[in-house]
Parts: structure tokens; sequence; C-alpha cells
């Protein structure tokens, strides 16, 4: 049981630095986008849009890597939850927002404040893993 344990750990922490990196690349690519290709295309309320996008999951996708080292580091309850919340709070929040500035569809604007919930719920989630701090790895609960 304790070698499915760590495979799974290990599994789940691999699938989350994926989706960070993608997170990251997205950044760059997006930001990138929008300064040059969008510039002259989007009006500058939609522009202004777009680069929300992209400065809202930047600052996700960093402090998610962040938390990800952290849990490398030292292992605890909520760090997953944490970065799960962000994860998917970067998805509806940045791609809605994302969608909308490129497709001008108002109705998509509906999904972006349940991304920002998310969003918040991860700083919230991770104030509550950093007061707790009890370490959910046996080895280290009694260096605690």
């Amino acid at each position: 049981m304790e070698k499915y344990d760590t495979h799974r750990k290990w599994t789940c922490q691999r699938v989350a630095w994926v989706a960070v990196a993608l997170s990251g690349f997205t950044v760059v690519m997006a930001g990138a986008f929008g300064a040059h290709a969008l510039a002259d295309k989007l009006s500058p309320r939609a522009l202004e849009v777009f680069h929300t996008a992209v400065r809202y999951q930047a600052w996700h996708t960093l402090a998610a890597m962040t938390v990800l080292a952290w849990q490398s580091q030292r292992a605890l309850r909520g760090q997953s939850l944490v970065i799960g919340l962000w994860l998917a709070g970067m998805l509806l929040f940045s791609g809605s927002l994302y969608l909308l500035s490129l497709s001008g569809l108002k109705p998509l604007g509906i999904v972006t404040p349940f991304g920002g919930l998310l969003l918040m719920a991860g700083w919230l989630a991770l104030a509550w893993s950093a007061w707790r701090q009890r370490s959910i790895d046996p080895e280290r609960s009694a260096e605690a």
C-alpha cells in the first residue's frame, strides 16, 4: 500500500508540474500574442481584458510553482487543493477573459467570476494550509 501511495503522490506532482509548465508557456505565448498580434486588432477595452487574463494567469502560475516547490520539501495538507483551485481558477478566469476579448461574446463573462472565486478560494486554502502546518509525511511529522 505504501508503494502505491508513493507512486500516486509522484504521479500527482508530475501532473501538477506539467500543468503549471503549460500554464507558464501559455502566459508567455498569450503575452506576446497580445502585445504584437492583437495590438492593432482589438479595441483598447478588449486588449485590456486580454492583458488582465495574462496578468492573473502569470501570478497564479508563479504562485502554484512556489507551492509545488514547498510541497516537495514539506508536504502539508491542503497544498494539492491550493494548486487544484488555482489551476481551475486560471482556466475559468483567464480562459473566459481570453475568449471574451477575442470573440466579443458577452455571455462568456458569466464564467469569469466563478474563476475568480476559485482563485480566491485557493488563497484561503493556502492560508489554512500554512496555519495548520501539519505534515502529511509520517517521517516529517516526528520532526514538526
